[in-house]
């Protein structure tokens, strides 16, 4: 399987932290019926940035850049984790045991197990470092 498959197209949404406007971002994307699968949100110098997977990434772009928001796509990864002590270490212990820097990263936990998505320096290295350490990668077509 090529790199492709395995890389995420997440949208990030930079707005003015205040009141109200991560319900407008929600509102938007329940108009368009656009689920929301994963989403962070971070906080800089009054702004915010909300990034998030979704199952119809470029449409929520579109939704979102016409309503006046500063959208942009970020490629990330997502692996599947141990939910259990340990389980990040793992992740982590492979990525940097590779040279591979994480400029961010946030996870979820259900029934299907852990799953962190990263944001890192060298998506393509990440990806053969993954795969050689023996952890899994979640095709990109799970997130859409």
């Amino acid at each position: 399987m090529g790199v492709d498959s395995f890389v995420i197209k997440q949208i990030s949404v930079f707005s003015e932290n205040k009141p109200g406007r991560l319900a407008a971002i929600a509102k938007a994307l329940q108009e368009e019926k656009i689920n929301i699968l994963a989403f962070s949100i971070a906080e800089a110098d009054g702004f915010g940035v909300v990034r998030a997977l979704v199952d119809k990434p470029q449409r929520a772009h579109e939704k979102l850049g016409k309503m006046g928001f500063n959208v942009a796509f970020t490629d990330v990864i997502a692996v599947q984790m141990k939910d259990e002590p340990g389980g990040l270490y793992e992740i982590a212990k492979i990525l940097g045991q590779g040279g591979i820097n994480i400029e961010y990263a946030y996870a979820y936990s259900g029934k299907g197990g852990a799953v962190l998505i990263l944001r890192v320096d060298n998506t393509e290295a990440a990806i053969a470092a993954i795969q050689k350490g023996g952890a899994k990668l979640l095709e990109s077509s799970l997130f859409q």
